[in-house]
């Protein structure tokens, strides 16, 4: 029988738990001072998707690209992405071409996808696992209108960081304690649910009547 702790989401016995971060760095990649890279040194086994060609943004490339590294991986895993990368892995999710094993997806200051068009199609749909996506009001490349419009569009919790510029290092986000709290919040929303399932025992709505993250 396997033992949970809900407060460090900790299992006994051989469990595959907890999930392995996944970082997913939007266009031109994310250097050493920036959050993505700060937050896989405070998760063990942190992965990070890499591009052929990070300055060349294509839609189902880079997709295809998250897929392969969640293929030859062990998982559970989260998302942690930013930028164009919130497009690459939503895409990735809704078109079924990762791992069932990720079990929720923080989208940090997602690229308008009218921007990118040119990069490939991007269809905003309901993403098939819990989400939480941060918008900022000083974004250049997504004003807040449409990042909520976004979150809502993929059925994720939404949070507004008020006058963050994109999120990123140019905007004094490097060392980021918020963004390990935000995967902590989905680590511990599905804990509950790995647990029943090693237990033969399912909740079926493990993340209430709508089935999806909220916050209080």
């Amino acid at each position: 029988m396997l033992s949970y702790d809900a407060s460090s989401c900790a299992f006994s016995c051989n469990s595959r738990w907890p999930p392995r971060l996944v970082t997913v760095p939007g266009l031109h990649g994310s250097e050493g001072a920036h959050w993505q890279s700060w937050l896989e040194r405070q998760f063990a086994r942190s992965l990070r998707v890499e591009q052929d060609d990070w300055d060349a943004p294509d839609l189902a490339r880079w997709s295809h690209a998250l897929a392969r590294l969640l293929a030859r991986e062990r998982g559970p895993f989260v998302l942690a992405a930013h930028s164009y990368g919130c497009l690459v892995a939503a895409h990735a999710l809704q078109q079924g071409l990762v791992a069932a094993d990720v079990v929720g997806a923080l989208l940090v200051a997602p690229a308008s996808p009218e921007k990118f068009r040119f990069a490939g199609a991007f269809e905003a749909r309901r993403l098939p696992v819990p989400a939480i996506l941060i918008g900022s009001e000083t974004d250049p490349w997504m004003p807040l209108e449409g990042a909520q419009r976004l979150a809502q569009q993929l059925g994720s919790a939404f949070v507004n960081l008020g006058d963050a510029g994109h999120v990123n290092t140019a905007a004094g986000f490097g060392p980021w304690p918020r963004a390990k709290y935000f995967v902590d919040t989905l680590v511990h929303c599905e804990a509950p649910r790995r647990l029943n399932t090693d237990s033969d025992a399912v909740d079926d709505e493990p993340f209430g009547v709508s089935g999806r993250l909220k916050f209080a």
